[in-house]
């Protein structure tokens, strides 16, 4: 390989996980249920029947993985806090025990060296209020704000960058559009509540968070491009409206203070009874990053007459592909930092990449070592990519991959590798894999 080229001294490296895909401990000191608890109790919902009691058992060994980080030599750790162990029932009686884990946790990190970024919501809401209506009540907004203050009166003075929420286009789209994901709901476009209540819940954690001083508060949303297929007229507003529901829905009203127009979903937004004076006042109010989660671009053709939606998501001929079945396209990054920087121009913060990374499964060899080359590939030449972004303009301040660990990959449950590390399925233990020792190499290159 060449030379990787320069990001600066400033410029920040991390890794990424989860709470529900890495902690275990389901049961222990006090967690309540989540939505993901059930759903994974559910048959047939996860591949092969799996089940996230343990995942990597984080929640017992995260000393050990902390250890690991310092030895990887990155600077940011980007974690997610479990709703259901800090507020069991999702509103109501705070349980001091999950905090202590988290207490610990960040004191651990700091006295490694390492800054901590924990994302406040990572999908897992506390299955009470979802009992009580989830993401399409209202209340479940206020719920989060009460949460988030229980969360940075324990850990504000030591945690000054945080992440309000994870994913929202996906929780909505997966988990109350599509039921692919928990809560399991197929309500199509009717629900778009889940978008808007998951946005003023954003808000006004920004709001708590800002009282408490935080120096960063960000938002991380997922970003593909939205290519053409350019097999006829049709496509180019296939890709429009797909960027219009999985991009601008989700970034417009807290960079611009406004919804985009929903027509082609035959949505009128004005009409929505969801949205109230002042929500998007709230929604708005000025964060310090945007978390960029990117994975691969995605090629739209026009829908077949009578479809559901507007676009038809096609498949990319030709093209490498990840054990998950996603294309390795580095330059779709490129084009999601481009476009993002060219698009709200100086309502735009600082861009974070909070979650970059593949899936290779790849077993251990008689030597007990991993030998991931396709990851490294992956992540060297999205590195490149990132890079030839930063030339062109945008603001980039960090790049963290996803993930540390092989883990619980929601419906796929642990079929899918995502880690620097592999965890084996019985014990637990942790190896590096080849990946891990060159992005520490790459990381200490980067520091010289």
């Amino acid at each position: 390989m060449t030379p990787m080229p320069r990001f600066g001294n400033d410029f920040s490296w991390g890794v990424a996980t989860s709470a529900f895909q890495i902690e275990g401990a389901l049961t222990e000191d006090g967690r309540g249920r989540s939505i993901w608890d059930a759903f994974v109790d559910t048959p047939g919902k996860i591949r092969d029947d799996h089940i996230a009691d343990t995942a990597c058992d984080h929640y017992r060994r995260s000393d050990e993985d902390v250890a690991l980080m310092k030895n990887l030599g990155v600077d940011v750790y980007r974690f997610s806090i479990a709703w259901p162990r800090v507020v069991p029932a999702g509103s109501g009686p705070i349980n001091a025990r999950g905090l202590d884990f988290y207490d610990r946790l960040v004191d651990t990190l700091l006295a490694a060296g390492i800054r901590p970024m924990p994302t406040l919501y990572h999908w897992d809401l506390p299955q009470e209020l979802e009992d009580h209506g989830g993401w399409l009540s209202r209340s479940t907004a206020h719920h989060f704000a009460d949460y988030t203050r229980a969360v940075v009166e324990r850990l504000g003075d030591r945690v000054h960058d945080w992440i309000t929420l994870n994913e929202p286009f996906e929780h909505m789209s997966l988990g109350y559009g599509l039921g692919i994901h928990a809560p399991g709901h197929t309500m199509g476009m009717a629900a778009l509540p889940a978008a808007h209540h998951q946005l003023l819940a954003h808000g006004l954690a920004t709001e708590v968070l800002r009282e408490t001083g935080a120096e960063r508060i960000m938002l991380a949303n997922s970003y593909s491009p939205a290519q053409s297929a350019e097999n006829g007229p049709g496509d180019a507003n296939a890709a429009a409206a797909f960027d219009t529901l999985h991009h601008a829905l989700f970034t417009d009203p807290v960079l611009l203070g406004r919804y985009p127009d929903l027509a082609a979903f035959n949505v009128d937004v004005s009409t929505l009874e969801c949205i109230r004076d002042g929500d998007l006042a709230t929604i708005a109010q000025p964060i310090d990053g945007l978390g960029v989660n990117y994975y691969a671009p995605t090629r739209l053709t026009a829908p077949d007459q009578g479809a559901a939606l507007p676009f038809h998501v096609a498949d990319f001929d030709d093209v490498t592909k990840t054990d998950f079945g996603w294309p390795v396209i580095p330059s779709g990054l490129t084009q999601a930092l481009v476009d993002l920087t060219g698009k709200y121009g100086t309502h735009l913060p600082p861009l974070w990449i909070t979650e970059n990374g593949c899936s290779h499964h790849v077993e251990q060899g008689v030597d007990g070592t991993v030998d991931d080359s396709a990851r490294i590939d992956y992540i060297d030449g999205h590195l490149r990519a990132l890079r030839t972004a930063i030339d062109l303009g945008a603001d980039v301040r960090g790049y963290l991959v996803w993930s540390l660990l092989d883990n619980f990959e929601w419906a796929e449950g642990y079929h899918q590798r995502f880690g620097l590390v592999h965890v084996d399925p019985e014990t637990r233990d942790r190896v590096p894999k080849a990946s891990f020792g060159w992005y520490s190499d790459m990381i200490a290159e980067q520091r010289r």
